[in-house]
């Protein structure tokens, strides 16, 4: 596959406690590397998107490029449970320079052929560009079904722009539904109403969005989710560390001056990996420039560690 890369070998490192006992096992350990891109039957495939060239666009601060490594780097020492023996790693897709479009194209056809032969995707970003690309791969694999789109972020991400960018995936996936003649079914939890412009905000009624704002979501988000669910047969979950508060996650383009505490959110991503829809799911904006002691690495390598225990 062009751009495609398989992952350096000394990325999954970690302690072995195998003496111990035979199910002593950490991720590492069990998970299994392709040296080239091969969908299995079933699993979880683990795919990098190695890049920041949407924040660039979108006039944030760059470093995402360096996330999918570095990610990994933190999940592997993490222990193996229910669910993480179905992890796959299947390699990074790399951008060549501006050549965003190309990358994400490439991406697409990496998750259509993984969901189709029988994986769910889990995607490490990346910008949040990375979901353009993530969400039109599920939405070519599953063309009858109804697809949900549930974001958790502070942005609507709904930007007109010439060209993509960080800011415009959501917009250019609804385009994508339009044009096929299906719904756009859209939520974004935890959206902060200080951090999106009134436009954004007539931009995501006119496309009947589903909202749960930042001061609400411990009230609103799970009775939202469950009516979200219900209208749909899949589900693809993106999730933008920046919806995070900056202390828990420092390591974003945009750090949230509120944002929705780690322990709040869970429950949600929980109930979204039990439904039994949940297709594929991804993390985004991680930036490994502005972490602090590898904090912000290790809270999101612990979401992706649930998103894999839970899709058990």
């Amino acid at each position: 596959m062009t751009l495609w890369r398989p992952v350096s070998e000394q990325v999954w490192q970690g302690r072995d406690d195998s003496a111990e006992a035979s199910n002593a096992t950490r991720i590492f350990q069990t998970i299994r590397q392709q040296a080239q891109f091969a969908p299995e039957s079933s699993g979880i495939a683990l795919l990098g998107f190695g890049c920041d060239e949407g924040v660039k666009r979108n006039h944030g601060r760059p470093g995402a490029v360096q996330a999918p490594d570095v990610l990994r780097k933190a999940l592997a020492n993490m222990a193996s449970h229910q669910g993480h023996e179905r992890l796959v790693d299947m390699g990074t897709i790399d951008v060549e320079g501006e050549a965003l479009e190309a990358a994400q194209r490439a991406l697409s056809d990496a998750v259509t052929a993984s969901q189709r032969a029988g994986m769910h995707t889990l995607v490490f970003g990346g910008g949040h560009e990375t979901a353009w690309a993530h969400g039109r791969g599920v939405l070519d694999a599953f063309p009858h079904e109804r697809v949900a789109i549930i974001n958790l972020d502070a942005h609507l991400d709904l930007r007109k722009a010439e060209r993509a960018t960080s800011g415009t995936p959501f917009r250019q996936l609804a385009h994508y539904c339009a044009e096929q003649s299906r719904a756009f079914q859209y939520a974004c939890f935890g959206v902060s109403r200080a951090a999106n412009t009134q436009a954004l905000w007539d931009e995501a009624e006119r496309l009947d969005v589903t909202l749960v704002e930042d001061l609400h979501f411990r009230r609103d988000a799970l009775s939202a989710l469950e009516a979200v669910l219900a209208r749909a047969d899949s589900v693809y979950l993106t999730i933008d560390l920046d919806v995070l508060p900056a202390g828990e996650m420092p390591a974003v383009s945009a750090p949230a001056a509120l944002g929705i505490p780690a322990l709040d959110l869970l429950p949600v991503i929980e109930r979204i990996c039990r439904s039994g829809k949940l297709r594929a799911a991804d993390l985004v904006e991680f930036n490994p420039h502005y972490d602090r002691d590898g904090q912000g690495a290790k809270l999101a390598a612990r979401l992706a560690w649930q998103i894999a225990h839970w899709w058990a």
